[in-house]
């Protein structure tokens, strides 16, 4: 199966549930933004620019854990901002684990190894071979220093009773990966990113934990490198892939235009050009795990049209339940009930292809049209069939590891201008031969100073990262 079939059974039954009461709107994923400070500036993200005034505010834990019970989604993507800088991370995740929700930790990937090894000191027990085992080749593989590991051995009471995150199947690592090394790190503005963030994921796996990636796809995104990174991704075993168009809300263009001094059209999808990136994704779907359903696949492809069901994956922040949607703000509401009521969802979508407010033009994401695909919106004969057959159908096999899908996917350092013509431009301008110092790194070397979360570095080591990890305590 795609989806651990305890995960597809909740889901399936709350629709169901929702079905049978004929109720007219109600929450399938709650978006939860416990705070949107963030240690990164993407670009293409307007988060931490739309609430600028209130980057140090933070939902209480109760509060947080209230929202989800409030609109009672059977799962809670845990989001902002960088949800791992939240201070109480470890206990709402166990808090929201405890109301029987599955969760779903979208992190950039920086902090992630820290929270990993609070786990691992916290359970560690050296008279376990399986956990000697594992310790010992973190070590080799470079995912822990030293220093790091004999903390792990030596971890005092305080370190074993401390709330951490464990692995569970109602758990999943939600990594952001925009592409290979050169690409994503530009998007994100950092260099060194991705390699973190691939060491983050191999170390999660060691330890047992169920990891997906998350990819926003933008106008400049080679399709060619989409392939590549799932096919890198899968090598890893990573579990799953949630993938997005880059669409030009209102933050983010504005982020774009004031602080980069960029025309967003130069940077985001219209519609047409979502249907082009997204021409294969069906084939995708066959070949590596992607979450989402054929459904939603197809509207990406252009095969069909939906209509938006933004009300599905409520987003619940530092103001309250924001609306309409994920992306666009119009209000704030102190309910979730109140806000299914006041807003006036018929204003929103493109429907029959005609955008019922202009800003929807050019949406096609997920947290739009993905609950569309699962809810029976614009149902097709079959529909329900098709989606049933692929959750359930085998999971696609892991892609074989080989040395030049590293090559490729560990493609060079780039400036960190998160522009990718800009930043490609100014490479060629200053770079150096092919292979000498300074060089951009086309030619397989690694250049530059790789600065992950406390200055750590993510060496890949020339071997086959192993996927078949076992689970964790």
């Amino acid at each position: 199966m795609r989806f651990p079939l305890a995960l597809s059974v909740k889901i399936a039954r709350h629709i169901v549930k929702h079905k049978l009461r004929k109720t007219p709107k109600f929450a399938l994923v709650l978006q939860l933004e416990p705070l949107h400070t963030c240690n990164l500036t993407c670009t293409g993200c307007g988060r931490i620019r739309e609430y600028s005034t209130s980057l140090k505010d933070m939902v209480p834990l109760d509060q947080c854990l209230a929202a989800a019970a409030e609109c009672d989604a059977p799962m809670v993507s845990i989001c902002g901002g960088e949800p791992l800088i939240y201070p109480k991370i470890e206990e709402l995740v166990a808090g929201l684990l405890v109301q029987g929700r599955i969760v779903y930790i979208c992190t950039n990937g920086l902090f992630m190894r820290k929270k990993l090894r609070e786990y691992f000191a916290a359970v560690y027990d050296p008279s376990n071979p399986s956990h000697q085992s594992r310790l010992q080749r973190l070590l080799d593989e470079q995912l822990l220093t030293g220093k790091e590991a004999d903390a792990i051995r030596r971890a005092d009471a305080a370190a074993k009773n401390r709330v951490v995150i464990r692995p569970t199947p109602w758990l999943y690592w939600n990594v952001h990966i925009d592409g290979l090394e050169y690409t994503h790190d530009l998007i994100v503005e950092r260099e060194g990113v991705f390699r973190e963030c691939v060491a983050a994921v191999r170390m999660a796996k060691i330890l047992g934990f169920q990891v997906a990636t998350n990819t926003t796809v933008y106008r400049e995104t080679d399709v060619q490198e989409i392939e590549d990174m799932f096919r890198f991704f899968s090598a890893l075993g990573v579990d799953g892939h949630t993938i997005s168009p880059g669409y030009d809300y209102d933050a983010a263009k504005k982020d774009m235009v004031r602080r980069l001094g960029k025309d967003p059209k130069e940077f985001f999808l219209t519609r047409e050009m979502t249907r082009q990136k997204f021409a294969k994704i069906l084939d995708w779907g066959r070949e590596f795990t992607i979450f989402g359903t054929p459904v939603y696949q197809e509207f990406l492809a252009g095969r069909r049209e939906l209509t938006c069901t933004a009300w599905a994956i409520p987003t619940y922040n530092i103001r309250g339940w924001k609306a309409p949607c994920y992306l666009m703000t119009d209000a704030h509401y102190p309910t979730y009930a109140e806000m299914l009521q006041k807003v006036d969802w018929a204003k929103y979508g493109v429907v029959n292809g005609v955008a019922r407010d202009p800003r929807c033009e050019n949406c096609m994401v997920h947290c739009g049209y993905d609950p569309s695909g699962a809810l029976g919106t614009n149902y097709q004969s079959g529909d329900h069939w098709k989606n049933f057959k692929y959750n359930f159908s085998p999971r696609p096999k892991p892609h074989p590891w080989s040395p030049e899908l590293e090559r490729r996917a560990f493609n060079g350092a780039s400036v960190g201008k998160g522009h990718l013509a800009q930043a490609r431009a100014a490479v060629a301008a200053t770079s150096a031969p092919a292979g000498a110092p300074g060089s951009n790194g086309k030619d397989g070397s690694h250049v530059g100073t790789f600065c992950g979360a406390g200055g750590e570095t993510a060496p890949v080591t020339q071997r086959s990262p192993t996927a078949g990890a076992s689970p964790g305590d």
